[in-house]
Parts: structure tokens; C-alpha cells; sequence
């Protein structure tokens, strides 16, 4: 429940000012399980892209101050080894703003699937990312059907091999 707020308190300016960021907040709609995933290409990524279309598609905005994320790419790349061969994409996209951190993070981990940089934010800001990581997994006809927000381990990885399986197992149509 919302704590109750004594509006007679505030000075009107402030008061309208919140009335206006709520209101331009829920304008503001996330990409949810059901949608199509924006398309990657418009939004100016580091390097070229990855073949998506017809494919199963994991696309993961990480940070690299995110521990969570950290423990991720280990996961990912399991995945990738596993489901690659069978039409798994795997995009991880830093939201990094510092090109050097970034850089940094890539060379530590040295995934085995496609990383890039959304250094003007323009698919951060698109998909609307709730937490860091959040990754989407996407079907053969680009929508999102599986959402995991944070990163749990074992779990994680767990739910994440059985959609893989269940979105690989489907025919493209």
C-alpha cells in the first residue's frame, strides 16, 4: 500500500511537478511478454548485428558495475554452447555509458556470443529495461515470450534452457 500523501503540505509547484512525472512515466510503456521486440538495427548498436529474424533470440542489457550480470555471462555462454547450433541468438547489450568500462568487461569475460555497446540509449530507452540485467527471450516471429528481471543463478539458468527448448521446438511460420 502507497503511503498516504498530505498534499495540503506542499508547495503547489512541487505538487504539479509530480502530477507530471507520473503521468509522463505511465506514458512511458515497457516492452512486455506478448510484444514485438523493437528493432535492434534503428536503434545505432555498436558493430553489426547478429541475423535475428527466424531465429530464437535472447537479448540481455547488462552493466558492467552489475554483479548480477557478471554471474550471467557464464550462464550465457553455456546456452550459446548448447542451443546455438539450433537457432539461438544470444545479444547482450551494455547500457554502459563508459566506453573504456565497457571494454573492460568484455575483455574479463570474453563472451562466446554477440556483445554491444547502446551508447546513445536509444534501445535502453525503447524497451523501457526495468532492472539490470533483464533479458528477453524472443521467438521465431520477433515476440517477446519469456521476461526474466535479475539474475538467480542456477534458477535462472534452469528456466531459461527450458523456454530455449520449448521456443527452439517450434516451427517458424
Amino acid at each position: 500500500m502507497w503511503p498516504r500523501l498530505e498534499t495540503s503540505r506542499l508547495p503547489r509547484t512541487c505538487l504539479l511537478a509530480a502530477l507530471a512525472l507520473a503521468s509522463a512515466h505511465s506514458v512511458c510503456a515497457a516492452v512486455a511478454v506478448g510484444d514485438a521486440f523493437p528493432d535492434m538495427a534503428l536503434a545505432n548498436l555498436a558493430g553489426p548485428l547478429p541475423a535475428t529474424a527466424g531465429n530464437v533470440a535472447l537479448v540481455d542489457f547488462w552493466a558492467s558495475w552489475c554483479a548480477p550480470c557478471k554471474a550471467s555471462f557464464p550462464a550465457y555462454g553455456r546456452l550459446n554452447a548448447a542451443y546455438a547450433a539450433q537457432g539461438l541468438v544470444i545479444v547482450a547489450v551494455s547500457v554502459d555509458q563508459d566506453p573504456a568500462a565497457y571494454a573492460i568487461f568484455v575483455k574479463r569475460y570474453g563472451p562466446p556470443f554477440f556483445v554491444t555497446r547502446d551508447a546513445d540509449q536509444k534501445l535502453v530507452a525503447a524497451v523501457d529495461i526495468p532492472t539490470m540485467p533483464t533479458s528477453y527471450l524472443i521467438d521465431r516471429k520477433g515476440k517477446v515470450r519469456f521476461l526474466h528481471t535479475g539474475f538467480h543463478g542456477d534458477a535462472t539458468e534452469a528456466e531459461l534452457r527450458h523456454e530455449i527448448e520449448t521456443l527452439l521446438a517450434e516451427k517458424a511460420s
